[in-house]
């Protein structure tokens, strides 16, 4: 079973030997790997788009090392309370090199679901990491904002850190499926930036309107994290969004660090489709 769809005329995918197809010949090759390319080059902002090799090896270091396990425990505890059925569809928007989706997977199964889980990431380096580990899921590379899904398939789509396409992530859910985003918290990584800026900021507690979506749930999870030797740090500092924004000197000071101590928080939030009767009995 599949629910991927051609990127070019929209149609369903079937799943053959080799490659995804579609009625109307529209050919997909599967990679060796196990993953399928379904992203357009006309859909891709880059030549080579999302994570390059480097940086999907230093978040599977990071985060096979435990350091943000508690955050996935949580997701996984969340995801069960939300399925709704036993065999569920689960999608992971933006699933990098599929940790949280292959541990996701791993717990639902545990707990006696029988779930059909797919992924998908902008870079190709990351999906093909996922697909070589993760065998029992099926990973795509493709963007968020023209997800290859069809319509009302999803029962529970998860977005941990990715960007948030809510039409799109709209359009995939079954009516009343949920959306569970992972967000950061306030003081998440602030030990870091200590390092990195010479004044330091706290995030923006973030909870937006989703058109077609009704906010249900907010979870905060946080603890403190003590981290030892420069290059999970340094792992750790690439799979942030300062990897792309810190300047000479806070980078410098960063590769000088032996220990960084620092808290650690994400809100998990949780969004529910509703239908158009529903938003206007809420008003």
């Amino acid at each position: 079973m599949t629910i991927f769809t051609c990127p070019v005329c929209g149609e369903k995918l079937d799943r053959l030997p080799k490659a995804y197809a579609c009625k109307n010949g529209h050919s997909y090759d599967i990679a060796g790997e196990g993953y399928v390319h379904l992203l357009p080059p006309n859909r891709m902002h880059a030549k080579v788009p999302g994570d390059n090799k480097e940086m999907v090896a230093s978040r599977r270091r990071f985060l096979e090392s435990g350091g943000y396990r508690l955050f996935s425990d949580k997701l996984n505890e969340l995801v069960r309370a939300y399925s709704g059925v036993k065999s569920p569809t689960i999608l992971d928007a933006g699933c990098g090199e599929g940790y949280y989706t292959g541990r996701l997977c791993d717990d639902l199964l545990d707990h006696g679901f029988a779930p059909s889980v797919f992924g998908f990431d902008i870079s190709k380096f990351a999906v093909k990491a996922a697909a070589k580990k993760y065998k029992q899921i099926s990973f795509a590379v493709a963007g968020t904002f023209s997800i290859p899904v069809k319509s009302g398939a999803v029962d529970v789509a998860v977005d941990v850190f990715a960007p948030v396409a809510e039409k799109e992530l709209n359009r995939v859910l079954k009516p009343g499926g949920h959306v569970i985003l992972a967000v950061p918290g306030r003081r998440h990584l602030y030990g870091l930036k200590e390092i990195l800026y010479d004044a330091p900021y706290e995030n923006e507690s973030i909870a937006a309107d989703y058109e077609g979506f009704a906010l249900t749930g907010r979870v905060p999870v946080a603890t403190d994290l003590v981290i030892s030797g420069s290059r999970m740090i340094e792992d750790l500092f690439a799979m942030t969004p300062y990897y792309y924004k810190t300047g000479e000197s806070g980078a410098e000071r960063l590769k000088r660090a032996d220990t960084l101590e620092t808290e650690i928080e994400f809100d998990f939030l949780i969004y529910e489709k509703v239908g158009e009767a529903c938003r206007n009995a809420e008003n």
